[in-house]
């Protein structure tokens, strides 16, 4: 394996049975090595490449050629992989796993956090026609095991001994689990069944050797209707199912978003979100079929220092980055004195009302406009600055972003595409740069088709919907129905045909007065406040919601003593302290005094605590599960009314 400095980028169960994919006549592999030799091909000589997902990426890293292709940090230092190094890396370990024994239709496990190992493993995994099965780090242990025993996965890739030893509880005494493979050399130490990546490489290295047509020849018999993944939906409620996607529904995804935004091999991208969703692992498919230089962040508290160092030009992202990034820089702005405090507050004024004016195509004067420009020069250049001074357009997924929010980036020369799909759908559809509407989802990409059922739930149907739930016929028989997918979530289409998302159907709760809320949007405005880290909107049977709210602690520390207040530094005393809750109250009643009187938020209780994962409260992807909450917090909630 060779990597090396990057350029400057500013320059003992068993598995139940399970139905599986027709197989394809395989070559042997021989396990025996062989002395070095020159390089095999890499990819298949006859074919276009245009079978499968590795077909595609693969050809087209191969076409552009990056010194660049893939990057991470080590040490403190970005490091490379050429396009060449990315391919012939996909290559090896592919032929380590058939060395192995794993075939078409096999499942393999892969736990990692970002990194560029996470993709090389995934593109070998789908180049031999075997199955991906994505877990993310954040997953709860007796989901991990439920997961494995479920898909029957015969190995799993893991990249640390640090998860390693998180997720041991859920690999113990499950028999079908032939294999462990550990990215870092250590982390396979003393563990049964482990193995190195390393030393699956230089298995598959030695394959290479021996049989030089052996991976394009797998590759080759990859076919468009093969299954390619299975990612088990993290679920607010009940177990998890898994999602059965195919190569198909990834590449006409990948062809229609390539036609629908404008993606060059020029462009570079930083990825941030988890590669077990199918956000950021759709996007990373399309970055690689354009050719372009993919960057990964080591985490998302790096992600501000990431985005200065690579200056990307495309990104994902979810609403909660924005909103980080949006306090900071409100809190800088606020702490600055005088003069430089009011220009800051103007230029905020005068962006949000520019950019809203254009969003909804109306005429903007001319003095506004001269104030526009002097605020981007004066402000607005300094966002353009902190996210690299380049970025093209964010795609924003997975949540509403509030509209004050959307309307700031845009007034800094940011734009923020927000996108919409889901894991049984792929990447459904997104604002375009040159046809951006705040609060909407924007238009369907090309073969993807939209309507909206009587009850306002939004249905989808094309290429990339999946083939079903994974040994789920019941489970899939009730969202799918005629090739539409029931997608859950409620909305609308606008007269030119955008989509609008409302909120979850089942996230929609009704009031003693009869009328419906979507905490969703009301979340997004609270989220829009310096002081709100964390926020559910609760008041099922209720005569008006309110809201449980964790706060941004140093914020509120900050302007309490700001304010002369002697307030406690513990976090539960200073969650009851009245000076807080009042701050924060008043916040929460001005962010959603536009909604109707029966929408506003008016009562809040402050939490010591964080909604977290481990304790059951949010998902692996940062989903409330709003059950769990009016349970935990029944008490409480009926303290708040009473």
């Amino acid at each position: 394996m060779k990597v090396t400095e990057a350029e400057d980028p500013n320059q003992d169960s068993q598995a139940p049975t399970r139905p599986r994919v027709s197989p394809s006549p395989r070559l042997p592999v021989s396990e025996s090595p062989r002395p070095r030799v020159s390089p095999s091909p890499l990819l298949p000589v006859s074919s276009p490449g245009q079978n499968s997902v590795p077909g595609l990426c693969l050809a087209s890293t191969l076409k552009y050629g990056k010194a660049d292709a893939l990057n991470h940090k080590i040490g403190g230092k970005w490091v490379n992989f050429s396009a060449e190094t990315f391919v012939e890396r996909v290559r090896h370990v592919a032929l380590g796993l058939a060395a192995l024994g794993i075939k078409q239709g096999d499942r393999v496990a892969l736990l990692s956090e970002n990194r560029p190992e996470w993709s090389i493993t995934d593109l070998a995994i789908l180049s031999l026609g075997a199955v991906n099965v994505p877990i993310y780090t954040t997953q709860a242990i007796d989901q991990i095991r439920y997961i494995l025993t479920d898909s029957g996965a015969r190995a799993i890739f893991i990249s640390s001994r640090r998860l390693y030893k998180h997720a041991r509880p859920a690999l113990e005494r499950l028999g079908f689990l032939e294999n462990l493979i550990f990215f870092d050399a250590e982390g396979s130490q003393g563990v049964e069944r482990g193995m190195t990546l390393e030393a699956l490489e230089e298995n598959g290295s030695n394959q290479a050797r021996r049989t030089p047509m052996a991976f394009a020849e797998y590759l080759s018999a990859v076919r468009p209707q093969d299954l390619a993944t299975i990612i088990y939906t993290s679920g607010t409620t009940g177990e998890p199912k898994g999602v059965m996607l195919t190569h198909n529904n990834f590449i006409s995804n990948m062809l229609a978003i390539t036609d629908g935004l404008p993606i060059s091999s020029t462009d570079v991208a930083l990825s941030v979100l988890p590669l077990s969703h199918i956000f950021e692992r759709t996007g990373f498919y399309v970055f690689c079929y354009n050719g372009m230089s993919v960057y990964y962040a080591a985490s998302f508290d790096q992600v501000g220092e990431n985005l200065r160092e690579v200056r990307p030009t495309v990104m994902t992202a979810v609403p909660r980055l924005f909103e980080k990034v949006y306090h900071r820089i409100v809190k800088k702005g606020l702490s600055e004195k005088g003069w430089k405090r009011k220009v800051f507050l103007r230029a905020l004024t005068v962006g949000q009302l520019y950019a809203e004016l254009q969003d909804k195509h109306q005429r903007v004067p001319r003095s506004l406009a001269l104030q526009q420009k002097i605020a981007s020069r004066l402000v607005f250049s300094k966002w353009r600055e902190g996210v690299g001074g380049r970025l093209r357009y964010f795609v924003s997924g997975g949540a509403p972003l509030s509209p004050t929010l959307s309307y700031s980036f845009l007034a800094a020369g940011i734009p923020v595409l927000q996108g919409y799909g889901a894991t049984e759908t792929c990447i459904v559809s997104a604002n375009r740069p040159e046809n951006n509407q705040v609060g909407s989802v924007g238009l369907p990409f090309a073969g993807i088709e939209l309507t909206i059922a009587e009850d306002g739930e939004i249905l989808i149907r094309g290429p990339n919907v999946m083939q079903g739930y994974y040994g789920q016929p019941e489970a899939t028989a009730a969202v799918m129905k005629d090739g539409w997918f029931a997608s859950g979530d409620v909305g609308h289409l606008d007269d030119v045909g955008r989509l609008h998302i409302t909120d979850r159907k089942k996230d929609l709760f009704k009031l003693s007065n009869g009328k419906y809320i979507a905490p969703q949007l009301i979340e997004s405005l609270l989220k829009q406040s310096e002081f709100v880290s964390q926020v559910v909107v609760v008041g099922v049977g209720r005569k008006q919601p309110a809201a449980l709210i964790v706060p941004e602690w140093e914020a509120l520390k900050q302007e309490l003593a700001g304010q002369g207040e002697d307030f406690p530094q513990d976090r539960k005393e200073l969650s009851q302290f009245p000076a807080a809750i009042k701050m924060v109250q008043r916040d929460a009643a001005a962010l959603t005094g536009e909604l109707a009187d029966y929408e506003r938020i008016r009562r809040i209780v402050l939490l010591a605590e964080d909604f977290t994962i481990d304790n059951g409260e949010l998902t692996p992807t940062l989903k409330v599960k709003r059950r769990v909450i009016d349970e935990k917090f029944g008490d409480l909630i009926e303290q708040l009314y009473s």
